[in-house]
This record gives structure tokens, C-alpha cells and sequence, in this order.
């Protein structure tokens, strides 16, 4: 009598079957964020591949301007509910769109590791939830300004109360090789250091001028001091680009500097604009954040599900870091248990040689395994 299958077994091979499948088609798509018309067209495909029987909505997207986010729900008998985040906003340009491409075990092409390959298998997994016994809801957000957002994130809130957030960027190896999802993420900002100076003649009156480039570059040597990545809040602080001037023979007036800041905590990067100066000789400066990212540490509330999914699996699933921001951090502060990562193992983002490996099967198992310890979870 053959041993009957578990619910992770069950699903594992249709489920990385779909996803694949469902990937080629979202990344067949250019949809970088800010182009209402693209983002439709990757809405409208998400959408048809909602699970037969789930709810759809549009919500309003955070950043003034973007196409709204989309929202698919499905339902079970039981109590415990569950949001899967991702989405469908990349960085590249039309003009630099890479179309999807098989090469030995990867699929190539703009977008797949992040992060249409994670929203194909988030999508993937909403289906096979569907209908648990424990599953009261399990809401998948798609949202289309992840890559530029300019305002602050404003969906948290409706989700509070989750038993778990499960975020689909792409996903990585542990140092053993083993599935490894993300568990810890930095905080993040980009601060934007704008200088207003004096223009006159850089040939017959330079003396007359405030030279708001040197302004900021004396600025940028400031913040990039403050860096102490060995530190306690592990700060990184580095000056990314700068614009200044208006001709080549004028002082240059005015100018823009902005830093990308990372550390642990939010509260690190108040010493950095601590020590920016109000002026730099002549030179008035003002400082602003962008893109404020909280941070996430879940390494003890996801330890008892990772546990039990790699009981499960028969192999180790093991929790890891990673610097770079994620709306899961948005969700960490109000639902504990969020685990991020869940996404195909990959690399090269945001690059034309922009992959994810294949099969899907191991990471959906992964994601079934974690979805699964957390709904038989006491």
C-alpha cells in the first residue's frame, strides 16, 4: 500500500510547474515602476492567474502617480491568516528590457529574481492554500511602487494581526548550502543633501561666488566618515550621487547630494544628519530623508517554524541576513513572524544578465514547508 502523501508533497511538483510557467508570463512584460500602462498589463496577467474562487481588489498604491496594488484572497474554514507579499514594479527600463531566455538550468531575463520569480510562486502557494482546514484567509499584496516609492508605505496597517507575513523576494543559499530564507534586514533611508550657493563667473569673479559643489563634496567626506558597518547598529553611510552647476564657466549655485544610510536600526542614522552642518561657509544646506525603511529582525519568532519546516522537509532551512530593503520590513513592527526570501534562488538584479535557477520545485517546497509549520503551529 504505496505511503500516503503529505500536503507538501502533494503540492510541491504541480505547484513549481505553475510557477514556472506563470513566471515566463509576468516577466514577458516590461514594468517599470512609475508606467501605468505597463503595470496594468502585469496586473491584468497576475490577475487571471488568481486561484479559482478568490477575491480580487485593487488598493491604492502608496506613491502618488502609480497604477493601484493588487490584492487576491482566498479563504478556508479554520482561523489563522496569512499575507504573502511581493512585487510587479522592476527597476529596468524599456529600452533595457531583456526578454525571457532559457540557458542551461536558469531562466534569464529583467525581473525574474526581483521579483516575478517570487510572485510566481507566491502565487502558486495562494492556490494550494486554499481550502486548509486551518486557513481562515490568505491574502497575497502585489504592489507596483516597490522599486521607487516615494511616499511612506501605507498598507501595514489593515494587515495587523496576521499570524505571519511572507515576503517572496528571491531567494538564497545558507554558507552550507543550505535553503536559506531571510529572517533579518537592515533599516534603510536615502538622505537627500540639497546645497543653495552664489553663481558668478569661474573665469573673471570666482571670489564672488559660493561654490555649493564644493559644499557638497566637503559634506559627502563628512557622511562618509560616519561609516562603522564593525559598529553596534553595523552603520553603513555612502555617498551615492551628486549634481551641481550650470555651465562650465559659472560657480555652480546649487547642487543635490544624496546617501544611501543602512544600519540595524533607524534611530543610527540621526548621528549622520547630526553632522551634516546647517552651512558650509557661504553655503546654506539642507538636509531630507527618501525611502525610509524600518528595519527587521525575526531570527527568534521564525526559529520554531523554520525547525519544523526543515523537520518536514528532511533538510535544513536555515534563517539568514540580508542588507538590502524589502516591504517585509514594512510589516515586521505590526506581524512578528516574518520571514522573507521565499523567492527562486538567483542573482544579477536590476542587470541584463538577470536570472533565476530551474526547477522552481526545492524553493516551493521550502515555501510550502514555512507556510505549513505555521498553520499547524499551536
Amino acid at each position: 500500500m504505496p505511503v500516503p502523501q503529505t500536503w507538501i508533497e502533494e503540492n510541491a511538483s504541480s505547484m513549481a510547474q505553475a510557477a514556472e510557467r506563470d513566471l515566463e508570463a509576468l516577466v514577458a512584460i516590461s514594468s517599470p515602476s512609475a508606467d501605468l500602462e505597463a503595470a496594468e498589463r502585469v496586473v491584468a496577467v497576475a490577475t487571471a492567474m488568481a486561484p479559482e474562487g478568490s477575491r480580487v481588489e485593487r488598493l491604492p498604491s502608496s506613491t502618488p502617480e502609480h497604477a493601484p496594488d493588487l490584492l487576491i484572497t482566498v479563504g478556508g474554514p479554520g482561523s489563522r491568516r496569512l499575507l504573502l507579499v511581493g512585487h510587479l514594479d522592476t527597476v529596468v527600463s524599456h529600452g533595457d528590457f531583456i526578454s525571457a531566455r532559457r540557458s542551461g538550468g536558469r531562466l534569464i531575463g529583467s525581473g525574474t529574481y526581483d521579483m516575478k520569480g517570487g510572485d510566481a510562486i507566491a502565487l502558486a502557494l495562494l492556490g494550494a492554500l486554499a481550502g486548509r482546514e486551518e486557513l481562515g484567509e490568505a491574502s497575497l499584496l502585489l504592489v507596483n511602487d516597490e522599486e521607487w516609492r516615494t511616499g511612506p508605505f501605507i498598507h501595514a496597517p489593515r494587515f495587523a494581526g496576521f499570524e505571519a507575513c511572507l515576503c517572496f523576494e528571491g531567494g538564497q543559499q545558507g554558507p552550507n548550502g543550505e535553503d536559506a530564507v531571510v529572517v533579518r534586514r537592515k533599516a534603510a533611508v536615502a538622505l537627500r543633501v540639497s546645497a543653495q550657493g552664489r553663481a558668478s563667473h569661474s573665469g573673471s569673479a570666482p571670489e564672488r561666488g559660493a561654490n555649493a559643489l564644493l559644499a557638497l563634496a566637503e559634506i559627502a567626506r563628512t557622511v562618509d566618515r560616519c561609516s562603522d558597518p564593525d559598529g553596534p547598529d553595523r552603520l553603513t553611510a555612502v555617498p551615492t550621487q551628486m549634481e551641481a552647476g550650470v555651465a562650465l564657466n559659472v560657480v555652480p549655485p546649487s547642487g543635490e547630494l544624496v546617501c544611501d544610510l543602512r544600519a540595524d536600526r533607524l534611530e543610527a542614522f540621526d548621528a549622520v544628519e547630526a553632522a551634516i552642518p546647517g552651512r558650509v561657509g557661504e553655503v546654506a544646506i539642507e538636509v531630507a530623508r527618501d525611502r525610509e525603511w524600518p528595519g527587521m529582525d525575526s531570527e527568534a519568532a521564525s526559529a520554531g517554524v523554520l525547525a519544523a519546516a526543515s523537520s518536514a522537509l528532511g533538510r535544513p532551512v536555515v534563517g539568514a541576513a540580508r542588507g538590502g530593503a524589502s516591504d517585509a520590513s514594512h510589516f515586521a513592527g505590526t506581524i512578528p513572524l516574518t520571514i522573507d526570501g521565499l523567492g527562486p534562488c538567483g542573482g544579477h538584479a536590476h542587470h541584463p544578465d538577470e536570472y533565476v535557477e530551474l526547477p522552481l520545485t526545492g524553493r516551493c517546497e521550502v515555501a510550502l514547508a514555512v507556510a505549513d509549520a505555521i498553520l499547524k503551529s499551536p
